[in-house]
């Protein structure tokens, strides 16, 4: 497996250098969802590579038009990339913002209105999701957000950060949480080569957030956490 992800690792490199130029020119004529697309295809054949395989139920609670905030539950490296490419539609994270810093791929994340976040400072939280909010709520954009924040060490679904609830709050939008069962067995936390193997991912229906607030949000939270790992327990998956 090493093998595999040093040709696609030596496969990005090739194609950021080549895809430099267009980064530029589409942060000229402010030019964002194709950036997404071509993101997506860069996943596929990272999951072609890899030797991924890929069982997705409920893809269609994923699929309905307006501002959406996805909430998977998190065991690898493996899970943003794969969730930007399953998401039907296009989809904005919330990074830490070292990512940023990284050269050209930086530059398009900001392009397509990804959103940095300082994790050092509460402030730095409240800044990055009232900027989100006002993202969903003026440009209709969807969030890809991880409520517990942070990869699982033992594969157990971990406690949840309010973050990506607020946001929900913020904006508006109805939460899909979504279950992934796999990725910790093929790239847990602190691995760099991943194995070959099925992942499976479950879309569940979509929960409003509809007469919740900052006052019953655990209502909210437990809510989305039991939808999350009602797919987690379900045999066969």
């Amino acid at each position: 497996m090493k093998v595999r992800t040093i040709l696609l690792v030596l496969i990005y490199v090739f194609l950021v250098i080549c895809l430099t130029p267009v980064v530029f020119f589409f942060m000229i004529f402010g030019i964002r969802d194709p950036l997404i697309s071509i993101g997506k295809w860069a996943m596929r054949l990272s999951q072609l590579i890899l030797g991924l395989r890929l069982d997705v139920s409920g893809l269609e609670h994923a699929g309905h038009a307006g501002a959406h905030i996805f909430m998977p539950n998190h065991l690898s490296f493996l899970d943003g990339p794969m969730m930007v490419m399953l998401i039907p539609q296009p989809v904005r994270v919330i990074l830490k913002k070292e990512v940023f810093r990284i050269p050209i791929v930086g530059s398009g994340m900001r392009q397509a209105d990804f959103v940095a976040v300082d994790r050092k400072g509460t402030k730095g939280g409240q800044a990055s999701i009232e900027r989100a909010a006002r993202l969903m709520r003026d440009k209709g954009y969807s969030f890809l957000v991880f409520p517990e924040g942070t990869r699982s060490l033992d594969g157990n679904l971990q406690r949840f950060r309010r973050g990506g609830f607020f946001l929900a709050l913020e904006s508006g939008a109805p939460i899909v949480p979504i279950s992934i069962k796999g990725t910790f067995e093929l790239m847990p936390k602190g691995h760099l080569f991943p194995k070959k193997g099925c992942i499976r991912v479950v879309f569940h229906p979509a929960i409003s957030v509809q007469g919740y607030s900052r006052d019953n949000l655990p209502e909210l939270m437990d809510k989305v956490r039991e939808s999350i790992q009602s797919g987690l327990s379900r045999e066969g998956k």
